[in-house]
């Protein structure tokens, strides 16, 4: 039986999703690679208290959230997100730091999961959210 909590991944309906990262450049890339792969980027962040309110405002089924912000820690925003109202969001945290350097933390988060920001793909989003 699949997971309730689980996201919408048909074919014909495109998972909406919030992207959080501090770097421009980056969001821009996120956005067209995921876009070219199926998913509808609502809106983007560049802090912890922006994504916040994005989720609250934009309902995101999946938010793609950069674990170094300028103002909250990506594992505090991430437990605020998902902490709050009865639809689920499915956070998937992202850095260019090696990711054993987050090993206990995640394994403690409400986070589905963690890639690094080299190795984003829809597939690799699908795949923690799916």
């Amino acid at each position: 039986m699949r997971d309730p909590g689980a996201c919408c991944h048909h074919r014909l309906v495109k998972p909406r999703l919030l992207l959080v990262d501090d770097h421009a450049g980056f969001r821009s890339f996120a956005r067209a690679l995921l876009e070219a792969e199926g998913y509808s980027v609502v809106g983007e962040a560049a802090d912890g208290a922006s994504a916040i309110r994005g989720a609250e405002r934009l309902a995101p089924e999946i938010v793609l959230l950069d674990v170094i912000l300028p103002d909250l820690d990506g594992f505090e925003v991430c437990e605020r997100i998902t902490g709050k109202g009865a639809r689920p969001i499915a956070v998937v945290l992202t850095s260019s730091r090696d990711p054993a350097a987050y090993r206990d933390r995640l394994a403690r988060s409400s986070a589905r999961g963690f890639i690094a920001k080299e190795d984003l793909t829809g597939a690799a989003l699908a795949a923690l959210t799916g």
